[in-house]
């Protein structure tokens, strides 16, 4: 388990389009216009085995009921090398769904192209857009990590939504995620 911090993308950068296939719609593909959010949009880059990820998931599934219905659509993308983390690969991204009851689209970035678009690092690795797909937010969703008996709540995304909803202005000050690093291919 590495501790890799996000990158922080520069705010108002636009949101890289994709065009993905989701394992759990039969590699249906999915694109960033057909699932975005009405008033948000919250993309981020996780994988099965990550223990942040791990650590983080149930309320990850938490926030998106509260939220999705509000206009806040979730899209997770998993960006890792499966043949060196099979336990990453498509079909296990089908029974993570499952085993962790969550609704929000979990695409598979098998070039890693997409990862790179984002300039994303780390599992998990977040980035919240308004309406227009303009970055408003990207970091942490709360301090808790694994081991440092921090509670799991949430807080920094949430402050980021209600801002959102309220067309209140975002915290200057955003931490950066912290996870395992992106299993990148040589």
């Amino acid at each position: 388990m590495s501790n890799t911090p996000s990158n922080m993308l520069a705010l108002g950068t636009k949101a890289p389009f994709f065009e993905l296939p989701n394992p759990s719609e039969s590699n249906e593909i999915q694109t960033l216009e057909d699932l975005k959010g009405e008033k948000g949009t919250l993309v981020f880059f996780m994988c099965n085995h990550c223990p942040f990820v791990l650590h983080t998931i149930d309320k990850i599934t938490e926030l998106y009921e509260d939220y999705q219905e509000q206009g806040i659509e979730f899209i997770a993308i998993n960006a890792n090398d499966v043949e060196k983390y099979p336990a990453d690969s498509p079909e296990k991204m089908i029974d993570f769904q499952v085993e962790r009851k969550f609704d929000f689209p979990y695409l598979y970035d098998e070039s890693q192209a997409i990862a790179k678009a984002y300039d994303a690092a780390c599992t998990p690795d977040f980035f919240f857009f308004d309406e227009k797909l303009d970055l408003i937010y990207r970091g942490q969703m709360d301090d808790s990590r694994p081991g440092n008996n921090k509670e799991i709540t949430g807080e920094d995304l949430i402050i980021a939504f209600e801002n959102l909803l309220a067309e209140a202005p975002q915290e200057e000050i955003q931490k950066p995620s912290m996870g395992c690093n992106i299993k990148w291919k040589a």
